[in-house]
């Protein structure tokens, strides 16, 4: 999913509320982690994660590859905090602004 500047800008808007909901440690991507993101963002649509100090991965080919295994489209990355949006299949919560 392609979003413009201003949904982009919304959707960091309502990240910048919201608490980490998940971690990513020393052991980096395991499946594991990638499948609760899959359950947290499928539940929430919009989830914050954390990279933590102890992880040696890039934050930003983190999100990338979380991003394409989950179906999920990567907001931004600022530091070691990450920003995914998933719409919810059958009934969103979270309406995108149209330009």
């Amino acid at each position: 999913m392609k979003l413009t500047s201003k949904q982009r800008a919304y959707l960091k808007g309502l990240a910048s509320t919201q608490d980490i909901v998940i971690h990513i440690g020393k052991g980096s991507l395991t499946p594991e982690v990638v499948s609760a993101v899959k359950e947290a963002i499928d539940k929430r649509e919009l989830i914050k994660i954390g990279v933590l100090k102890n992880c040696a991965d890039d934050p930003r080919a983190i999100a990338e590859v979380v991003a394409e295994r989950t179906k999920s489209t990567v907001v931004h990355v600022i530091g070691k905090k990450i920003v995914l949006y998933k719409p919810h299949k059958d009934k969103p919560v979270i309406k995108l602004p149209v330009d």
